[in-house]
């Protein structure tokens, strides 16, 4: 691991003006990352590439101070700092020229897991697209279960990867468009701490920084870099996931997408890859473990019906009431349960999670079959 103090790492990718790849090129040209910060102005000019402005910037030091603040937030918080020239920084982030020089993380996972897929797809996402992430997650979970999802904990197809690789047992971890001091969106703090135990969230931004649009565009090249593959579930025409599927393909990485029937809103996106061959069809999680050349670990007890046994009163009252298959709204389970509607929404989180259980447009509740 190299020696060069923290400080100094988050200085280095806090620079106004200088993005990764100028960064590298800094501590390339002086020798050390610690050159770079004691570096005269006038030397700075002449490094190509570097103009002016930006060495006016890097001479200046005012980002110092923040780094030092920077640096006691991680430390307090126990929070993980990866550099690009340290030895446990991702191997296949270290392939990608713009990957971050510093990010953040905080969690347990193993980003040089031997298996990592990023999925992806649109906020709007429908209840087939919902269904078929989860499918295909439960599916991979019994063969692979040291397979680690990543995504965006975004509305739609992300925050659903989550809630699947959870219910699978498998770790997940989020990619984070702005600083750990912030959830976004809030409604997903749930999902994000129960992360923490089996997976985690990553960032290049610093603490304090809140959620911007342009923020998110940035971290999809982490999403992207960090697996050996993207699926991406459902799209638009435009938007997140095929930015992040355009990403993959420029690190020469698999980009697989499922399909949708034609006319489709949120499908249009993945039709257009497969059919511009910058995509994989992909249906089910057998097509993934063909397409990656994955070989299946020994099958696994199914964990669903371990979790069963380890059921709450709470649970099992819960789990009685949805016994049909029509479901139940919050409200009437509420009812149906004896259980309050203030401490029952944080229960069949848990259950959602545990995979008990599946939600449905309306609040309305499931047994998961």
């Amino acid at each position: 691991m190299s020696s060069v103090p923290l400080v100094y790492k988050l200085a280095l990718g806090m620079i106004p003006g200088v993005g990764d790849i100028t960064a590298r090129k800094l501590v390339s040209f002086t020798g050390s990352v610690e050159a770079v910060f004691k570096e005269s102005y006038r030397s700075l000019t002449r490094i190509p590439g570097v103009g002016e402005a930006l060495a006016s910037a890097v001479a200046r030091h005012e980002y110092l101070d923040a780094a030092k603040t920077e640096a006691e937030f991680v430390e307090k918080h126990g929070i993980k700092v990866f550099f690009y020239l340290d030895d446990d920084y991702p191997v296949r982030l270290r392939q990608c020229e713009d990957s971050p020089v510093t990010f953040y993380f905080r969690g347990n996972a193993d980003l040089n897991s031997p298996m990592i897929l990023s999925i992806v797809g649109t906020r709007n996402a429908t209840q087939r697209g919902r269904e078929l992430c989860q499918a295909i997650v439960s599916g991979l979970a019994v063969h692979f279960p040291q397979l680690l999802i990543v995504s965006g904990l975004a509305y739609g197809v992300d925050i659903t990867a989550h809630k699947a690789a959870l219910a699978g047992n498998l770790p997940t971890v989020a990619v984070l468009g702005h600083g750990l001091k912030t959830i976004y969106p809030s409604v997903h703090a749930g999902v994000a701490r129960a992360m923490l135990d089996n997976g985690g969230h990553i960032t290049d931004f610093p603490s304090a920084t809140l959620p911007e649009r342009n923020n998110f565009i940035r971290r999809n090249r982490i999403i992207a870099g960090i697996s050996d593959a993207t699926l991406i579930i459902e799209s638009g025409v435009r938007g997140g996931a095929l930015i992040t599927a355009d990403i993959a393909a420029s690190y020469n990485r698999d980009v697989m997408a499922v399909p949708g029937r034609p006319g489709d809103e949120w499908s249009a996106g993945c039709n257009a890859l497969i059919r511009c061959n910058r995509a994989a069809l992909v249906e089910n999680a057998d097509d993934i473990e063909y397409l990656l050349g994955w070989k299946p670990a020994a099958l696994a007890t199914p964990v669903q019906g371990a979790l069963f046994k380890g059921m709450t009163g709470n649970e099992k009252r819960i789990y009685e009431a949805l016994g049909g298959d029509d479901g139940m709204t919050i409200d009437m389970l509420a009812g149906a349960a004896g259980i309050p509607v203030s401490k029952l929404s944080a229960i069949l989180l848990q259950m959602e999670l545990a995979g008990m259980i599946t939600p449905y447009p309306g609040n309305v509740y499931r047994i998961r079959r």
